[in-house]
């Protein structure tokens, strides 16, 4: 503790506040009004089982000033951390805010001091500031939020290799092709859920496990699924796992490409999503930048930094 500020580790207790200081300290406003969304998908997976067989662990501290009264004090900032299932050797930072009217006066450098070192005490060698699939709010650091940038370069970190978001417009209803001959389209339920896992797990490896459970279900969240004749998976799409206006992932059997399907699931999910409210939707974490701009005319718009530091 200092004159000023301490820190103290995050209880569930402190969480409404935490959502409160994020709605204000998330330079974004399209972060700011997902707030809520955020901390509890970064904070809820603590324990969950990876697919990989590993679990998932996290940390988190919050700065505080002394509050005018009686109570345990005023929250300006806030951090959140994790190792992931899949390499326990690195640590992730997963959240940093800090009130506007805080900032430059090391607070944030407190933050990740403290979380840097709760993470070494769980093993970890390396800290990134990068998206822990499948439990994330972002890739990396948004390019727009150049004092984060430049917050990260001054305590340490090097830049890795750049990820992207693309934006699809859903000012308009969302028109959806026909279904190909002997295909059955529609929305995921839980007892499609091991199957869906297995398809995932089969076919694309570890990654979108995680994501596919907790899109299916969840409220402002989804998935659809294609099904052959045999009631064999042929494809699926999710959106709502990270957040409730990203969508992804999706994947087609190799087998079933050319035919239409991912552009078919495409479509139903980003109609979902209009009927939920949104003008427009992040496809996270791009990979295939022509699939979505032929398809919905999607662009490339939130570019993230990952960087990574070793402890």
């Amino acid at each position: 503790m200092d004159d000023e500020f301490w820190i103290s580790e995050l209880t569930d207790d402190d969480v409404p506040a935490v959502v409160a200081l994020c709605r204000a300290a998330l330079d974004l406003p399209e972060d700011a009004a997902e707030a809520a969304e955020i901390v509890s998908r970064l904070r809820d997976t603590a324990g969950t089982e990876g697919w990989s067989g590993g679990i998932r662990r996290i940390t988190g501290f919050i700065a505080l000033r002394p509050a005018e009264g009686p109570g345990r004090g005023r929250i300006i900032g806030v951090v959140l951390g994790s190792v992931s299932h899949r390499d326990a050797s690195v640590g992730h930072i997963d959240l940093i805010a800090v009130h506007p009217q805080e900032r430059r006066r090391g607070v944030g450098r407190a933050l990740v001091a403290r979380v840097e070192g709760a993470l070494a005490g769980l093993g970890a060698g390396d800290v990134v500031i990068a998206g822990n699939a499948p439990y994330y709010a972002w890739p990396g650091i948004d390019v727009r939020c150049t004092p984060a940038v430049c917050a990260a370069m001054a305590l340490g970190f090097e830049q890795d290799q750049p990820a992207w978001n693309m934006t699809a417009n859903l000012t308009d209803p969302v028109a959806e092709p026909p279904v190909p001959e002997g295909v059955t389209v529609r929305r995921a339920t839980a007892e499609d859920v091991p199957a869906l896992v297995d398809f995932a797990l089969t076919t694309f490896g570890a990654g979108w496990a995680g994501e596919i459970t907790h899109s299916v279900g969840r409220e402002r969240a989804g998935c659809h699924v294609a099904f052959d004749k045999t009631g064999g998976i042929l494809g699926f799409a999710a959106y709502g796992s990270s957040r409730p206006s990203w969508f992804g992932p999706m994947g087609t059997a190799p087998a079933a490409r050319g035919l239409g399907i991912g552009n078919l699931l495409l479509r139903r999910c980003l109609a979902d999503q209009r009927t939920d409210g949104h003008d427009s939707v992040q496809i996270g974490w791009v990979g295939p930048l022509s699939f979505y701009s032929k398809a919905v005319a999607a662009r490339v718009e939130r570019v993230f930094l990952p960087y990574r530091k070793q402890l």
